[in-house]
């Protein structure tokens, strides 16, 4: 049985991606922050919850007691803000748990004996264009498709993979709280301001999270044996 780990895995992305990995059949670990949510991402399914800080380094070697076939970086979040109005603790809190969070993270999967066969980072469309309304963020996640290219490169002849799944605007958390505030700051109706959040993505929708899962399985699949330092856009067509 395949053991997995997901970072960030109670709540969005990650819980779908940790619900998808244990209906495959294999034993899944979620870390966070938050028990409480921990635990209702694991309650009827064969999940083990971690609570733990990813840019805490103590936090995540405690992680890796036991190892894993496969990791998944996943935890993350962004705070929007033009470059002059961000302070310097926005920027350095939101590089320290995306790019930082995911270094520590991979580090000690390498570290581990024996170290996974696959690491999978999710990224952003951001970690592949410019964003002048979140620019912390999308340095963070360029930072992570290049940890992402350089570990590639140095697991490569051991066969194992590390790739970056870089996603749309998903249907999460983080969609819902930024249709709200466009619906507050313009007096706009929800339909419009879900479009309006949609609106990069051509097929006018929000990804769904299922669709980030799908695409986790694959890496992580036989048939993504191959598949090494790719940045994989599922967004689309935003690209």
């Amino acid at each position: 049985m395949r053991q997995v780990l997901i970072t960030g895995g109670g709540t969005g992305i990650g819980r779908a991606i940790a619900w998808a990995f244990a209906e495959d059949g294999a034993a899944v670990t979620i870390a966070g922050r938050r028990v409480d949510v921990l635990n209702a991402a694991a309650e009827g399914r064969n999940i083990t919850c971690i609570q733990a800080d990813v840019t805490n380094e103590v936090h995540v070697r405690e992680m890796f007691q036991s190892p894993f076939d496969v990791v998944v970086a996943n935890a993350g979040w962004g705070t929007s803000g033009k470059t002059a109005k961000l302070s310097l603790a926005e920027w350095n809190a939101t590089l320290t748990v995306n790019l930082t969070g995911t270094f520590l993270t991979f580090r000690e999967a390498l570290r581990s004996d024996p170290s996974p066969s696959r690491l999978i980072a999710i990224a952003s469309t951001a970690s592949l264009k410019g964003n002048a309304s979140v620019p912390a963020y999308t340095a963070a996640k360029h930072g992570v498709l290049g940890l992402v290219r350089s570990i590639a490169l140095d697991i490569a002849q051991t066969g194992a993979t590390c790739n970056a799944i870089c996603p749309g605007f998903c249907d999460t958390d983080l969609a819902e709280t930024a249709i709200k505030g466009i619906m507050d700051r313009f007096d706009m109706d929800r339909a419009t301001a879900t479009a309006k959040v949609a609106a990069n993505n051509p097929r006018g929708d929000l990804i769904s999270p299922d669709e980030i899962a799908q695409t986790a399985l694959f890496l992580s699949s036989e048939g993504g044996a191959a598949i090494n330092g790719h940045a994989l856009s599922v967004s689309g067509g935003e690209l």
